[in-house]
């Protein structure tokens, strides 16, 4: 009989990075249960809702559903109750808390991470320093107590997996373990470049959250009156689409047809945050279209400074234009900017996470 495999992933409730990583988990383990903390079947794929999905106690509140970042506290000890005995091999997609499931004793355990639980470590002042003074010292207590639990956690791991080698680094640091590195997969056959581009504005596809640093980029393009189009949406949408110029059109969320013609005719991706891999950074090289992104984080490990798009080096309305000036006057090769995004593949994703897994513990 087949080892039962379970996959644990932090929340299901929208397709993004980590749910992409999640459905080629699927692909390698298609009879894998999922355990995870929310779960909103309507805002996940096909692939993910026809497997067996067990959501903690917290998902049968409406109440804590609608409003879950508020209950961060509560989340390792739910993680935590979920039963694993059955189950051995172990795999966890974690950018919170679902790398700290408690396995079997004898079960593999490789965990796949896509960031450090960031409000706990690096992003702790990006997410909390506009809290008021009593909340500051509710949030301190209660985040040093999240540290804490972080890092005696992270020895349930057998394995960890990191998606750049940003993470690596993060991992090394908070957790002293080592990481193999496998980037997350891009679907290369779906995003292609475009026969006849526009390249008549610039665009930025991103969650619209206080580290990633979009407030800079829309001053750059105020200052600069080009077109810019925004897609994403997040916490921080309300302030945002205020700081927006007329040149600048903001749309909450868009079909994959619609995003992929929105990368296929771009002059150029923009981001001015540090992200952890920055999936939406590795489509636009798939369809042809170069980066222009601030030279820190796991944009390092997708951008050819020069030969897919530009690293600047300030994170400064300044550098980013100096930064989008120099693009106009290099003469890029699209085709060489696909054929790199192709290190990328949901293919070699495959391949090397389900080698990985299947060499066993360090």
């Amino acid at each position: 009989m087949a080892e039962k495999v379970a996959i644990i992933h932090d929340w299901l409730n929208g397709m993004r990075g980590g749910e992409k990583v999640l459905e080629e988990m699927l692909a390698l383990y298609p009879a894998a249960d999922i355990f995870t903390l929310f779960y909103e079947p309507a805002a996940v794929s096909p692939l993910i809702r026809s497997k067996r999905v067990t959501a903690s106690r917290l998902n049968r509140n409406p109440l804590i559903r609608r409003h879950y970042r508020h209950f961060l506290p509560w989340f390792p000890r739910h993680v935590e109750a979920f039963d694993l005995r059955e189950y051995a091999l172990v795999l966890s997609s974690s950018h919170c808390v679902a790398k700290g499931a408690v396995p079997a004793p004898d079960a593999l355990h490789v965990s796949y991470i896509h960031s450090p639980m960031r409000y706990a470590w690096d992003q702790y002042y990006a997410y909390f320093a506009g809290a008021g003074f009593w909340s500051r010292r509710i949030i301190a207590r209660e985040i040093s107590r999240l540290r804490a639990w972080d890092v005696s956690s992270s020895a349930r791991v057998d394995r960890f997996v990191a998606n750049s080698t940003y993470v690596r680094q993060r991992i090394r640091k908070y957790y002293r373990r080592d990481a193999a590195v496998i980037h997350p997969p891009v679907d290369t056959e779906f995003f292609r470049p475009a026969d006849r581009p526009r390249r008549d504005y610039c665009l930025l596809v991103s969650a619209l959250a206080p580290y990633k640093n979009i407030g800079l980029v829309l001053e750059a393009f105020r200052e600069s009156g080009e077109p810019l189009v925004v897609v994403g949406k997040g916490p921080e949408g309300k302030k945002l689409r205020r700081l927006a110029a007329a040149n600048v059109r903001m749309l909450p969320e868009v079909d994959a047809g619609r995003l992929r013609e929105l990368y296929q005719n771009a002059r150029a991706l923009v981001f001015a945050g540090v992200e952890d891999f920055g999936i939406a950074l590795a489509e636009s090289q798939a369809c042809g279209t170069p980066v222009v992104a601030f030279d820190r984080g796991g944009v390092r490990d997708i951008v050819l400074d020069r030969q897919t798009g530009i690293l600047f080096p300030e994170a400064t309305a300044a550098g980013l234009k100096a930064a989008l000036a120099e693009l106009s006057r290099l003469d890029l090769d699209t085709a060489a900017i696909r054929r790199h995004s192709l290190l990328f593949s949901a293919a070699r994703f495959r391949e090397e996470f389900g080698r990985l897994v299947s060499s066993g513990p360090e």
